[in-house]
Formats: structure tokens, sequence, C-alpha cells
């Protein structure tokens, strides 16, 4: 049996193998690498996250982003968008130094078998035996789609992550759904392509990212607002540097900054790309869509304040409305398996321990289901060094290896066993 199989090649499961591969173990990493940046954003998008915080992690901290970027003439400075395109690369990059090969095949199961799983796959091959499997399945499981466009044709709606070309929509009124990000930056692009875009939100105003302060600044700017990879001030710090304290947080607080820090906003430089270019329609709920029967869509919404309802019509929605992290989603783990794993109170995510390890012993998590457990680092390529070296402590730790302190914990014989049953789960 292999020591461990990793389920997923983005920036996390990429990660997770390049640290167990350097701790000797026997790993398989399965998934097409970098699937969901090459195949689900749109092109022409930027990187959101500043590019020294965006590297993958391997032990020796060599293949970053910065370290691939020069080698190439290109620049990833602070302060400077930087295109999906070069991020995604960049991933590929990585995985082709890993010490071992990323197979790209789709995982159709991972079941309970002896005393470790089997891991399916959909090439017809015989399963994959393993003691340990960690799933990085990245977010594409979790897409949230308002429930008012789940009856529209295919050809009416999709969700942000449908649509790797915009080109498509050219000379269409396109309606998009959200205020963050993923949708602000939709929009623009859409009206770049000849669309024509409008902004449907819930919010009653569009918050925009402040452009960041210089990396080199006094020691008082510097205290006042300390940077972090998740931006600047001691909140985000707090969520960057600190995510085993998070997971000492009661279950409901953990829960709750999960779902609501860092929410959803526009990035500086994009401001100037949407405002006075697509109309953007605030303090609008959506009730119900329904076909139209010369085509396209029928939107109703109503207004927050309270001051009645209005019909959008629109000729295609796109839902620029996240993602949620959902166990029941998440379709190749056995079922019986997956209804037995507890889960973090308020939530569908699951409980784990201190290196990542859900309540079945050898079975790991990686990325957005661990949110509700350490905090919104995980939401961003930013968490990938802590996940990957905490989670392969947790496969060694499994495996018999002697498992080294963690933080918060005593010194001695037997403070280290305790902090070793309770890395276990």
């Amino acid at each position: 049996m292999h020591d461990l199989v990793v389920v997923g090649a983005g920036p996390y499961g990429l990660s997770i193998a390049a640290h167990a591969a350097a701790a000797g173990l026997d790993v398989r990493v399965l998934g097409r690498p970098m699937a969901s940046w090459r195949d689900h954003m749109p092109a022409g998008m930027f990187l959101k996250s500043e590019p020294w915080a965006s590297s993958l992690s391997d032990p020796a901290g060599a293949d970053t982003l910065a370290a691939y970027c020069a080698g190439r003439g290109l620049r990833a400075a602070h302060g400077e968008p930087l295109p999906i395109d070069t991020f995604t690369r960049y991933g590929l990059w990585f995985a082709d130094r890993l010490p071992l090969p990323v197979e790209e095949r789709t995982v159709t199961a991972v079941r309970p078998w002896a005393d470790g799983f089997r891991v399916e796959t959909g090439d017809g091959r015989p399963p994959l035996p393993a003691h340990n499997v960690a799933l990085a399945a990245g977010v594409l499981p979790f897409v949230s789609l308002p429930g008012a466009l789940a009856g529209l044709p295919a050809g009416l709606a999709g969700h942000s992550s449908d649509h790797r070309d915009l080109a498509r929509f050219a000379g269409q009124d396109v309606t998009v759904i959200g205020a963050g990000q993923a949708a602000l930056e939709t929009a623009a692009l859409l009206a770049e392509a000849g669309a024509r875009p409008t902004v449907v939100a819930r919010a009653d105003a569009v918050c925009w990212n402040t452009p960041p302060q210089p990396l080199r600044r006094g020691p008082a700017a510097a205290l006042r607002a300390p940077h972090s990879g998740l931006g600047t001030g001691w909140s985000n710090w707090a969520w960057a540097q600190l995510p085993w304290a998070v997971r000492r947080l009661p279950a409901g607080t953990r829960a709750r900054v999960a779902a609501t820090a860092l929410g959803p906003a526009g990035a500086w430089w994009l401001r100037e790309r949407l405002e006075g270019v697509v109309p953007v329609r605030l303090g609008r709920r959506l009730l119900r869509a329904e076909a139209l029967p010369g085509g396209g869509v029928g939107l109703d919404v109503a207004m927050r304040d309270g001051s009645g309802r209005e019909v959008i019509r629109t000729g295609y929605v796109i839902a620029a409305t996240g993602f949620v992290p959902d166990l029941r989603r998440l379709r190749l783990l056995d079922p019986a398996l997956r209804e037995q794993l507890r889960t973090v109170r308020g939530t569908r995510a699951p409980a784990l321990s201190a290196c990542f390890e859900s309540s079945w012993p050898g079975l790991f998590f990686a990325g957005l289901l661990t949110a509700p457990v350490f905090g919104p680092a995980m939401r961003f390529v930013h968490g990938v060094t802590f996940t990957a070296d905490r989670l392969t402590r947790g496969v060694r730790h499994r495996l018999g290896a002697a498992s080294p302190r963690l933080p918060g914990q005593g010194a001695g014989r037997g403070a280290d066993r305790a902090g070793r049953t309770r890395a276990a789960g």
C-alpha cells in the first residue's frame, strides 16, 4: 500500500505532494494540474493576492512564484497585478519539478479498504491502495448557485467558474450576480469583450480594496498595519499567520470568521475598468428567474429597502456567487464514510485535528473545506505552506513516525505524548 495518495493537483495538492515526497513517503498524486485555473477562470483575469503571498510550497522554499518569473524575465512585484495565466504556468512548472509524476487521472471514488483506503479512477485501471488519503479537491465541487437559477436551462445561466471564454457573449446582454472580485472582474472582462453586462447584487455598496502600502515602511506604520499574506492590518495578519490558533477558537466563532472575514470586495486596480463602464444595480435580492418566451431570462428582484420589486430582462445570467464548503458535495467520497465524519458545529465542513486529519483515521483534507477549522487563509494560495507541512507531519505520525510538538504544547515527555494524541485526532 502507498503511504499517501493525494487527490487533486491544484496549489494545495501539489504542495502536499512536494512536502510528502521530501519526507521520504511513498506518494501518488492524481488530478489535472492546476485544473480550475486552466479551465475555469476567464482569460484575462489577474491574481488578486500579492505575488509574494501566492507561491506554492516546497520544503526548501526554492520553487517560488518569484523564482519562476525571474527565470523568464517576468515581473512579480508588490502592488502590480499578475495575470492568472502567468500564475497557472507557474503551477505547471512547479508540478514538473516535483520528484514524482502528477498522474492526470480522474478520481471517481475513495472507499475504506483493509487498514486504509482504495482510490478508484475513471480510466479502468486497478484501484490504488493507500494507508492515507489527502483530499485536496479545490473549489469546483462546492460551487454556490442561487436557488432561483436552478430551474433555468443550461444555455441561459451558469456559474462564473463555467466560463473560460467570455468572447462568446459579444453583443449580448449579460447580468452578473454578485459584488465580489469574481463578479466585478467578470463584468469588466465582458464589457471589454463587447458584451453589455450589468452587475446586480444584494449589497448596498461595492467595497473596494485600497492600494497596498509599500513593503518597506517605518516602524510606526508597520506596527499600525502589518503586512500579511492576506492583506494589511492586525486581523488579516492573525488569519494569515496563526491558523493553528484559529483552530482553538470556539466552533461558532470559527465558522463565523470563515464565512465573513475578507468578505466580497473588488481589487483596487479593477475600479477604473468598472465604474462608469458597467451599470451596477445594488440593494436587490433575487427572488425568481424564468425563461422568457421570446428568449432570454426574466429576473424577479426585490429591493432590500422594501420599496418594491422589478423584473430585469437579460440574455444570460452569470452567478459569481462563490463556493460553500459542504462535505455532501464531495461525491467521490464513499457515502457511508462521509456520513460518519464529524463536522464543525454549524457547518457541513469536517472537524479536523491539528494536522488536518478527519475523525476517520488516515483521511486528511486540504483547501476550502478546512476554512471553518483553520480560518480564511485556507481559502487562498497563501494557506498551502501551513497545510502541506502540518498535513505531512500528520501522515508521518499516522504511519508511526515521531510527531514534533505543535505550537502551544508544553515540553517534556508527558506533554509530547499528549500532543501526539491530539494531533492524531
